[in-house]
């Protein structure tokens, strides 16, 4: 492997950051859309040079940026994102129904093997697809089906913001809703099933075995084990052994439960990772002490990752989609805050370092490993 590539979002603009395998130092270029908000930033695992960005402001609306070329140079793509059919209402935060309505693209997920195929996770809840490298977008209807008119917004909205493709079976797809709960599909996103039993959320719902309402924050999964899921909720770090049959808690020794990333190490399939934030209320860590949690057991035990980060007056956050691992040996970590820092760690996390600061708040930050 040659280096890495890191994709970063922020709230006002994208940043690439480039390394050797060695991950020393950083080439950082940007801001691409300079100003703009860029919710996520994604490159194909089939062609390395295809990148797709969502950029977005209230004042511009929506558009899909696409790069042939790693990122040095960028087109505009499709940008109707048009729901099949009537698209009728969802639950609105006083309970009463609220139509459904388009705002932005939340996630935008590539496929495993065609870098003209991409998916993209909106808000209001929808799942969309593209066959022609985002010149065009589907709306793949049937997810809305599952009780969709029981789906509600959480605090940041109702957005579709988790995708994950099965490398085993190219039929199955995860997706992850706030506040609607996570859902599988196992016939190429045609038809879907909630996958919520044993996910406990008494405040917001009061009925324990509501198939839909819960809010999750984001699914992770390892390639050589697609059907063990990982989950990090509003409340509640949880597992799954049978691709969402049936959840557990794996919070255990954790200082909080609450949080929004959480990704599963390359190489090791039950080493997980998981940022704790002090509440729902509290976007920040806990005791202002910055510290990523690793799990070697698959969840059974946690350990705080602090060398290098900030132990003391520290209040930023680390939002859903800007946690990310590369596949170099041993693997890199890599985190964005709210602060505008990206760290990383060429060690599996034992230590970090900032590899660039002062950006705008990131939004999210992915990694690419190059050839």
């Amino acid at each position: 492997m040659s280096g890495v590539r890191v994709l970063v979002g922020t709230r006002k603009g994208a940043f690439i950051l480039t390394s050797t395998a060695k991950r020393k130092r950083w080439k950082v270029s940007g801001p691409h859309f300079a100003g703009w908000e860029i919710y996520h930033l994604n490159g194909s695992p089939a062609d390395p040079n295809r990148l797709y960005a969502s950029q977005s402001t209230g004042w511009f609306g929506q558009l899909i940026q696409r790069s042939n070329d790693g990122g040095e140079t960028w087109e505009p793509m499709g940008k109707e994102f048009v729901y099949e059919g009537v698209p009728g209402t969802h639950q609105w935060y006083d309970g009463t129904q609220h139509p459904w309505e388009f705002k932005r693209v939340w996630r935008l997920e590539p496929s495993l093997t065609d870098p003209d195929t991409v998916y993209a996770g909106v808000e209001d809840a929808a799942l969309f697809r593209s066959t022609d490298g985002g010149q065009t977008w589907q709306e793949l209807a049937g997810l809305r089906g599952v009780k969709g008119h029981l789906w509600q917004p959480g605090a940041g909205g109702m957005c579709l913001h988790t995708i994950l493709l099965d490398p085993s079976n190219a039929q199955r797809l995860f997706v992850a809703i706030s506040a609607a709960g996570a859902f599988r599909s196992d016939d190429a996103g045609q038809t879907w099933q909630p996958i919520n039993r044993g996910l406990k959320s008494p405040y917001e719902l009061p009925d324990p075995d509501a198939e839909v309402g819960h809010c999750v924050h984001n699914l992770a999964l390892h390639p050589s084990r697609p059907g063990v899921l990982f989950m990090q909720k509003h409340w509640d770090v949880m597992r799954s052994d049978d691709a969402g049959g049936q959840w557990r808690e794996i919070s255990g020794d954790l200082p909080s439960d609450f949080g929004f990333p959480i990704a599963v190490h390359p190489h090791e399939p039950e080493t997980v990772y998981v940022v704790p934030i002090k509440s729902d209320s509290e976007h920040y860590p806990p005791e202002g002490k910055l510290r990523v949690y690793r799990s070697r057991s698959g969840g059974e035990a946690w350990e705080p990752l602090t060398k290098g980060l900030p132990q003391s007056d520290c209040y930023v956050n680390v939002l859903r989609s800007a946690l990310a691992v590369d596949r170099l040996d041993p693997a890199g970590v890599y985190f964005g805050t709210t602060g505008g820092q990206v760290y990383a760690s060429a060690d599996s996390g034992d230590s970090w370092t900032a590899i660039v600061r002062d950006l705008p708040a990131v939004l999210s930050v992915e990694v690419q490993t190059l050839p």
